[in-house]
């Protein structure tokens, strides 16, 4: 390459740096934003539905303030997308056993979808010690009844716990005319609701400050009747195989105390955790009873 050539060609990369610096100096040279998600992957705004209501109670969600609340629950629920999944998988499970349990104690079917935002229909214990599917503190589960100590817990019975809840929210009821309230009183108390409701000069919970939790809790028990009632709507696919089921069982009474679990799922032709699955009031691995008390274990129907 000769003198003249090299010189020619260094002349020409100058000049198109040149340029270039001129041209992002005028702001010619745009770059394209990258992405760090799929092209396909939208998030979108949602849109409130006009028919919003909790037990027949209409959500008036024309207050900005309500139509906010609302909208936090709802987008929270469709866009934490495995745990939805999850809650519709259970929902389909236990829905079944709860509807006739509330029908029979009296409370409309809407409170199945709290009994949902309460546990996630999950065997866990909440971090202030409630527990079961209604999620009862102790002193409220013996107050209504309920046995509760180390060896036996009838929070974690289905149909007893159903119908403590049932009496609860009723009394509730009775006390504000609301099955709204009723249900924030649930969360924070029927003497707390009362004492906010007085101080405010207020008679509803869509125009009461109430603690944080509760201010959350009647949303998010609507978003999850919202989006289980509608799940295409809110992007949830799925097959009916792919939902839970509850399984057929068939129930023996006993008045005795039993001694070993294990030894007694096998006549049953359950093994230990069988049992403890179907029995999860059950919490040791025996049964106590000195008092000769009538209970009623599950038997899965093989």
């Amino acid at each position: 390459m000769n003198k003249s050539f090299r010189i020619i060609s260094l002349l020409s990369v100058v000049s198109v740096t040149i340029l270039f610096i001129n041209a992002i100096n005028k702001d010619e040279v745009k770059v394209e934003p990258t992405s760090n998600t799929h092209k396909n992957y939208k998030i979108k705004s949602l849109t409130l539905p006009a028919n919003l209501n909790l037990a027949g109670e209409r959500v008036p969600v024309e207050i900005p303030d309500v139509k906010e609340r609302m909208e936090r629950e709802l987008l929270v629920n469709t866009y934490w997308q495995s745990n939805g999944l999850l809650l519709l998988k259970r929902a389909n499970k236990y829905f079944p056993i709860l509807e006739p349990l509330l029908k029979k104690h009296g409370l409309p079917d809407d409170f199945k979808f709290l009994a949902l935002a309460e546990s996630g229909f999950t065997d866990e214990t909440s971090n202030v010690g409630a527990a079961g599917m209604w999620h009862f503190m102790k002193g409220t589960g013996k107050e209504y009844g309920l046995e509760i100590n180390d060896n036996v817990d009838e929070r974690y019975d289905i149909e007893k716990s159903t119908k403590v809840a049932a009496e609860y929210l009723r009394s509730s009821y009775e006390r504000f005319n609301s099955w709204t309230l009723a249900a924030a009183a649930y969360n924070a108390g029927n003497y707390g609701v009362s004492r906010r409701l007085e101080a405010q000069e207020v008679n509803n919970y869509y125009d009461a400050k109430l603690p944080d939790e509760t201010e959350r809790y009647v949303f998010r028990i609507l978003a999850l009747k919202e989006i289980i009632n509608n799940p295409e709507k809110y992007g949830f696919v799925f097959n009916k195989e792919d939902l839970y089921t509850s399984h057929k069982t068939t129930t023996i009474k006993v008045d005795t105390a039993i001694t070993n679990i294990t030894a007694f799922a096998k006549r049953y032709g359950m093994n230990y955790k069988e049992f403890k699955i179907h029995n999860p009031w059950l919490r040791e691995d025996h049964l106590n009873n000195k008092s000769r008390k009538m209970y009623e274990i599950k038997i899965p129907v093989k």
